[in-house]
């Protein structure tokens, strides 16, 4: 989102996590703004039960964690790198400064906070109110407007495992797999050598 050039500008620093490295955890206080150079980061949290919740998943030039860091609250879910990841990490005095020198960016900004608010909108009422089809296949086209997924012949690869799609829409994985089994009979989903493809 915002360019690697202008973030080092301002001092941002790479940083560089392993798969299931945490960088920030629950109940921490924000200090820094971050984007992905490369890999994959969850924001996720557990219930009484031990069950996962994944809040959101980003991807190479994505940022992560802003609410908490304008509003100066804790955070309200874990950031772990489902995969070796490398981060730009901007601390909050900088990055202040550098959307108040350029307000195109705060415009950016903006405008991605209200798309993932858009988002969450849409998958609660999709959770609360769809058939786990619907909400499976609600996820994928949500994903594959802004999840850049790759698009080969095949059609869009989705980018999720059958874990993190429930994680994500409040179904079981036994739920998930079954619903993408049923979309495939339908037309609505290929698998290809155990990938989903939309």
């Amino acid at each position: 989102m915002i360019s690697q050039e202008l973030l080092e500008k301002y001092g941002a620093l790479k940083k560089s996590f392993q798969k299931n490295e945490p960088v920030f955890e629950e109940g921490n206080l924000p200090t820094h703004y971050y984007q992905i150079i490369s890999g994959e980061i969850k924001m996720s949290n557990y219930n009484d039960d031990g069950r996962e919740f994944i809040q959101g998943i980003f991807y190479k030039k994505q940022s992560f964690g802003e609410p908490p860091l304008f509003l100066n609250q804790r955070y309200p879910a874990n950031a772990i790198a489902v995969e070796e990841s490398t981060i730009l990490a901007l601390n909050k005095p900088s990055f202040t400064k550098l959307l108040e020198e350029n307000p195109a960016i705060s415009i950016q900004i903006i405008e991605n906070l209200a798309q993932r608010l858009y988002y969450k909108s849409i998958m609660s009422a999709e959770i609360s109110t769809h058939d786990p089809e619907h909400r499976v296949l609600k996820l994928i086209d949500y994903g594959i407007l802004y999840f850049n997924f790759p698009k080969d012949n095949n059609g869009y690869l989705i980018h999720l495992t059958r874990q993190q799609i429930g994680d994500l829409t409040g179904l079981r994985v036994e739920t998930v797999i079954r619903a993408i089994k049923n979309l495939e009979k339908k037309g609505e989903l290929k698998i290809i050598k155990r990938k989903v493809y939309r």
